[in-house]
């Protein structure tokens, strides 16, 4: 008997890699997935920019990162005492122009040096609306709660987005051939935009992803994290209080399916040696001067060991100094 609607993912035209850098770029969902690929050692760089959500803005950074020039004073606006860029998410906001500065053009100056040795680009859209300033056109990032009269919203169409994405992905395989692009729609639904407003915002996105995708089969490839959301999980008990983000129980159950189908072979084994190695960790013993348990903590310290040797690119130090304090 079928209780629910499984999402078939159909094999992808290549697997993740634990070595190699990733590259997330997106909406708040792209940095669940980060956080859970960092907490696994992946090499990742989650939103250099914050928390972007329509494909226009993701694409901007993607091309600062190409080619990234320093911001200046004229690049900021000032509102109420606080300093904001349109191209950045608030959280580089400061009530310090210097220190907007500094916070902005060092993440950019990190993030652009990482990019030309990164494998892998995820590339997750939350929204086909888009802000732009009334006097310039140019699409904004984030109003930082700016009045609304300043702005004139709109929605991308399937063509808009398709030929800027092309245009970006030919520019960036110029300067890293090997990458491999992830396009995925947030399973966040954007309700301020209504229902039937989100649904046809979904179905924009969703229509430009295929079409990039038929477009490069072998370099763009499809993760179907909205569909998984909306069938697989379509009960209320997997939303956050706000009935609208995915609970951490769906995020986790999305990243199973993530790493079930998306990953190669050797990283799968990884990620499994490193689960048992972060329970051993987290054991709370009720004994913990006990011989067994100094035992048990050599013999972690020792599997550690032999997996950096297999992996000698995860930096296990701080790992392999909570076990070593905890056996002195």
């Amino acid at each position: 008997m079928e209780l629910y609607t499984a999402i078939k993912i159909s094999s992808p035209p290549f697997l993740f890699s634990c070595r190699e850098r990733m590259l997330l770029l997106g909406s708040c969902f792209a940095e669940n997935m980060g956080t859970r690929l960092a907490e696994n050692k992946f090499n990742v760089d989650i939103n250099p920019f914050g928390t972007l959500y329509n494909p226009a803005s993701i694409a901007a950074a993607v091309r600062l990162l190409l080619h990234p020039q320093q911001f200046t004073a004229g690049d900021l606006f000032c509102h109420e005492g606080v300093y904001h860029s349109f191209t950045h998410h608030s959280r580089f906001s400061s009530t310090s122009e210097k220190e907007c500065l500094e916070y902005i053009n060092g993440r950019l100056s990190t993030s652009a040096e990482a990019f030309r040795r990164t494998g892998y680009l995820v590339a997750t859209w939350g929204t086909a609306y888009v802000y732009r300033l009334k006097n310039t056109g140019e699409v904004v990032a984030n109003c930082h709660k700016l009045p609304e009269k300043m702005f004139e919203r709109s929605m991308l169409t399937v063509a808009d987005i398709v030929a800027e994405w092309k245009e970006l992905l030919l520019s960036v395989w110029e300067q890293t051939p090997e990458l491999k692009v992830l396009l995925t729609v947030s399973p966040i639904r954007h309700w301020k935009d209504g229902a039937h407003g989100n649904q046809l915002s979904k179905a924009t996105l969703l229509l430009a992803a295929d079409e990039l995708q038929k477009e490069y089969p072998e370099r763009v490839a499809y993760f179907p994290a909205y569909e998984i959301m909306m069938d697989e999980l379509r009960d209320y008990r997997f939303y956050a209080t706000d009935m609208l983000h995915p609970s951490e129980l769906a995020v986790d159950y999305i990243w199973q399916r993530f790493t079930e189908n998306y990953l190669s072979e050797e990283t799968k084994g990884f990620l499994k040696e490193w689960a048992e190695i972060q329970k051993a960790i987290n054991h709370r013993p009720f004994q913990p001067e006990s011989e067994a348990y100094r035992r048990f903590m050599s013999q972690t310290l020792l599997k550690m060991e032999r997996v950096n040797e297999k992996f000698p690119f995860f930096d296990m130090a701080k790992e392999m100094e909570i076990i070593k304090s905890k056996l002195m």
